[in-house]
């Protein structure tokens, strides 16, 4: 978590971070300064003291909001940098990150650079940046001193996972019963006027009620039938609903503009379940109390999780990505993925990564799914949970888990 970064960092031997960004969400820029949000600038984070912000002059009243000290480019002489630099803004930049530094009296040393922006723009201003007397700027891969502190959550991180999981459970309601109140003629759903209700009306209500939440869609999956039967598969825009059809409903929505993510999966069918999709359900909804019930506590390793699925798809003749690791039908992925200001994150709940281990303050996922694409449908229910100070895990989504939606139109 936040209050583990000065120690991540002397691991790492950095004596600095820079989080950049345009107007491209940042989420190691959020992570620094509170969730503020502003278009441009840096944020420099010295070892050992809190982060500072350095702000377009336009954007010093929303940067304070993060509460935390703000300068503006007029600071460190932005205009006379850039008239010394013949109006290259590129190198007025690297000057100005410059007299930030030493504004700060960051030491000499390496000093981290993360961020979103265009790669070539940031390829670029390294090579200059190495040139500033004492520093040197460097990118991590692998597990950054961010990937690793976002494996855990202070209490204001929970409090917006808290947020956006009630605003999307809520969202689910009002989907259900946007669904329910429709009709319909054979075995398609239609509207009020007669006409179908396709998955893109769907999903335009979807995204209307989460703005209604302050939260904002990041391409959710509403797949049916056979597109339910591939994981990823987003649903067929113009695609009507059909009676007895498995429908996979994956929404990972986050704060608008950017910030904490939720994620939940529900699968329904309309009007009915047919026999073959009412009994993989019910196996998914096996696995999912196993995966739960597997949780001993804070310290065991996440693969376990996983495991006790693995075990109980195979013991009923499900492939697996155990068994057969190339398939394409039965359990195809893994049980779940940390999330935070990124919709996949560590621990990751995987037989394969065996070094994670469960720990207070995880946000994670618990999905397990079964795919059967060339039957015509798949299968998958997951829940966001979170392991409290207390080392009890509990669900974040706030949403029951009915498969059958029952038309009242």
């Amino acid at each position: 978590m936040k209050s583990d970064l000065d120690r991540l960092m002397a691991q790492r031997d950095l004596q600095a971070l820079v989080a950049v960004g345009d107007e491209t969400y940042s989420a190691p820029r959020d992570y620094l300064t509170n969730g503020a949000h502003v278009t441009g600038g840096l944020v420099i984070k010295k070892r050992g003291e809190a982060a500072v912000m350095v702000v377009n002059p336009m954007e010093v009243e929303e940067a304070a909001a993060s509460g935390l000290t703000v300068y503006s480019y007029h600071d460190f002489g932005w205009a006379d940098l850039v008239k010394a630099a013949g109006g290259d803004r590129s190198k007025a930049n690297v000057q100005m990150w410059g007299r930030a530094l030493h504004a700060e009296e960051v030491p000499s040393g390496k000093i981290g650079i993360y961020g979103t922006s265009d790669v070539n723009v940031y390829i670029d201003m390294v090579a200059e940046l190495n040139q500033l007397d004492g520093y040197s700027f460097v990118g991590e891969r692998g597990l950054t001193v961010f990937d690793e502190a976002y494996i855990t959550k202070d209490a204001d991180e929970r409090a917006r996972l808290e947020a956006a999981a009630a605003g999307t459970s809520a969202t689910l309601r009002a989907t259900w019963d946007y669904i329910a109140s429709q009709r319909a003629e054979g075995d398609t759903v239609v509207k009020a006027d007669g006409s179908p209700l396709t998955i893109g009306d769907v999903k335009r209500f979807v995204r209307r009620t989460l703005l209604d939440h302050d939260l904002e869609d990041t391409d959710m999956i509403f797949a049916q039938g056979r597109d339910a039967g591939f994981p990823h598969s987003r649903g067929q825009h113009a695609q009507p609903l059909r009676l007895g059809q498995s429908i996979i409903f994956d929404l990972f929505p986050r704060e608008v503009g950017g910030g904490y993510y939720h994620d939940v999966t529900r699968t329904w069918c309309i009007g009915y379940a047919p026999a073959e999709v009412q009994k993989t359900y019910e196996t998914v909804m096996h696995a999912f109390e196993i995966a739960m019930e597997s949780y001993e506590e804070p310290g065991q390793p996440t693969y376990t999780m996983q495991e006790a699925v693995l075990d109980y798809y195979e013991s009923l003749g499900h492939p697996t990505q155990r068994s057969q690791p190339s398939t394409m039908n039965g359990y195809v992925h893994t049980l779940g993925h940390g999330v935070g200001l990124n919709i996949h994150e560590r621990p990751s709940l995987s037989h394969v990564q065996r070094t994670d281990k469960f720990q207070v303050g995880n946000a994670l996922t618990i999905e397990p799914g079964l795919y059967y694409p060339d039957e015509g449908f798949g299968v998958r229910v997951e829940d966001t949970v979170f392991i409290d100070d207390d080392g009890h895990m509990h669900t974040l989504t706030d949403f029951r888990k009915d498969l059958v939606i029952t038309l009242r139109g």
